[in-house]
């Protein structure tokens, strides 16, 4: 298989894993067990890292040959396609959102009986168990677009949401590229990720986070309506698909100059 094909099936993975731990805050809400849902997050959001982990060493390997074949312009269009599969991945993550908070709510209300993640995943391939996961999927309806309301809602740290998935979508993709334009220091530009990746967590863990998990105290507390953080989550998604359609394709150039740039400050730095 074309390696290119490897990394976007990879990045669909990363991003559809990823919207589906965004569902776990409402699962938590259902069930009233908010710390058990976010240590769900944790063991979802395994399937990210084992992923980046597999695709590391092909996304490597694309720059390398474009390096070798001294083509590096040619990864603008990989990287582009590589940004719509995370497009893809989040959208059908999207589509299956009611699937996974009935699936999570159950695992949630399950995990007491079991008592360790290990065992209730095992417990999930059994037959009789596939079968009643099966009957729970479902897609989203006109019912699951009724009482959406912004009202009361932060809209800020929605749009701020938007900026940090767009970012971490193209975050590595951008350091990536800025090294196969100055490939004798691509090691300093992979290395300089952070500086773009960096601003995004800041604002996650400053902004969006905190705002996420006021949000969802408040409903258990019952001083908020559960429909609030079904909203909450509806919009967070809402951007991710929306951030990695548009504002990820729209930053990748700009986010690689500066890395490029930063690059060639450095590399003066070592009188080169």
């Amino acid at each position: 298989m074309n390696p290119l094909y490897i990394v976007c099936i990879l990045t669909g993975i990363i991003h559809f894993t990823e919207t589906a731990a965004s569902s776990l805050r409402l699962a938590g809400v259902r069930t009233g067990q908010i710390a058990t849902s976010l240590s769900f997050v944790n063991a979802t959001l395994l399937v990210t890292r084992t992923s980046n982990m597999l695709q590391a060493p092909f996304l490597g390997g694309l720059v390398d040959h474009a390096i070798l074949t001294g083509q590096p312009d040619a990864l603008i269009n990989s990287f582009r396609l590589v940004i719509l599969a995370a497009f893809i991945g989040n959208l059908l993550g999207a589509i299956c959102t009611p699937f996974f908070v009935a699936v999570f709510t159950k695992a949630i209300l399950r995990f007491e009986k079991a008592g360790s993640v290990p065992r209730l995943i095992a417990a999930a391939f059994l037959p009789k168990n596939i079968r009643a996961i099966s009957r729970l999927f479902r897609l989203p309806t006109k019912k699951s677009f009724i009482n959406l309301r912004m009202r009361g809602i932060p809209t800020g740290f929605l749009w701020t949401n938007l900026v940090v998935v767009s970012v971490y979508a193209i975050g590595v993709l951008s350091s990536l590229y800025a090294g196969a334009l100055v490939p004798e220091f691509r090691i300093t530009a992979s290395q300089l990720s952070a500086i773009v990746n960096g601003i995004a967590t800041i604002l996650l863990v400053t902004l969006v986070d905190p705002t996420c998990a006021y949000i969802t105290d408040q409903a258990v507390r019952g001083k908020r309506e559960v429909s609030d953080v079904r909203a909450m989550v509806f919009y967070i998604i809402i951007g991710r698909v929306v951030g990695t359609l548009i504002l990820s394709q729209l930053l990748f150039l700009p986010a690689a100059e500066y890395i490029k740039s930063t690059t060639l400050l450095v590399k003066g730095m070592f009188g080169q």
